[in-house]
């Protein structure tokens, strides 16, 4: 058993709007990620020189701010072949999508795609917005996740992307799709920062099936970002973001993070242990 990175964004590039695009670069992680686009086995490669067994690799749809479309589902779902005891693929249905419940089952069934999902502020809805009906399909989404038992990652917190609308990144509206959907388990992304930490950590202690995932925090700032981070750490997932804008290397984070002035059984609960619980080696059946 291995260290798990619970967000890295292998994305299509190709298809991110310029204005997007540039907020990654052209050198360091954004001239690295060009080359493991093409490659599973150079990304694989530097994995292993991080120190880290698996990667989550986040993607969603977001056609109007980053650019993302439905062909990023099929882009992981390929990518991940080349090893998928160490890749996970994450994609994402829109709740305007004709019979979004059939599409999750499809994803699932027969892309193998492993968790779901929901960026608010850049898919422009917020995350409980069947309750007043803004996005009524996000029931029959929750609904098909909670049904096939694969997690949704929520973010929360803001996001630096033009035209992103930060307002839907409040963690406090994904309360409802826990009260709602007792059995889906549910990931905070980013943990709310930098706005709404102590709102995410309430959640995570709230609800047994709620994590917390620390990516795009420095490291170094975490237990400034997350005070009594020892005491939530049964909830908590590593994750770095990368090539997030400020996450320079995989392998950087880590060591930063193995750092902090924690114990051991705290530095293995967010490292080994409750990655394997949220995503497991083994999928559900």
């Amino acid at each position: 058993m291995g260290i798990t990175d619970c967000h890295v964004h292998i994305n299509p590039l190709w298809e991110m709007l310029p204005h997007a695009r540039a907020l990654l670069g052209t050198s360091g992680p954004g001239e690295q990620i060009e080359r493991y686009l093409h490659d599973p086995q150079l990304f694989l490669n530097y994995l292993d020189s991080c120190g880290i067994d698996r990667a989550v690799l986040v993607n969603y749809v977001s056609p109007q701010v980053v650019g993302y479309t439905e062909r990023a589902n099929e882009f992981v779902a390929e990518y991940v072949r080349a090893d998928p005891q160490r890749l996970i693929a994450v994609g994402s249905v829109l709740p305007s999508h004709p019979n979004p419940g059939d599409e999750v089952r499809r994803l699932v069934d027969e892309l193998g795609i492993r968790a779901l999902k929901i960026h608010p502020p850049h898919q422009l809805f917020a995350p409980n917005g069947y309750v007043d009906g803004s996005a009524p399909g996000l029931r029959a989404i929750y609904s098909a996740c909670e049904e096939r038992g694969i997690p949704v990652i929520f973010h929360t917190g803001t996001s630096v992307f033009p035209n992103a609308r930060n307002r839907f990144g409040q963690p406090m509206l994904v309360e409802d799709v826990a009260i709602d959907f007792p059995n889906l388990t549910i990931v905070l992304a980013h943990g709310g920062r930098p706005l709404w930490t102590a709102e995410a950590m309430f959640l995570a202690r709230r609800f047994e099936r709620v994590y917390l995932e620390l990516s795009s925090v420095p490291p170094a700032k975490l237990l400034e970002y997350f005070p009594g981070l020892e005491r939530l750490a049964p909830k908590l997932l590593f994750g770095t973001d990368w090539p997030g804008p400020g996450v320079k290397d995989i392998g950087e984070n880590l060591r930063a993070f193995q750092a902090l002035p924690v114990s051991r059984e705290v530095q293995e609960a967010i490292l080994l242990d409750n990655p394997e619980r949220v995503f497991p080696r083994v999928p559900p059946s």
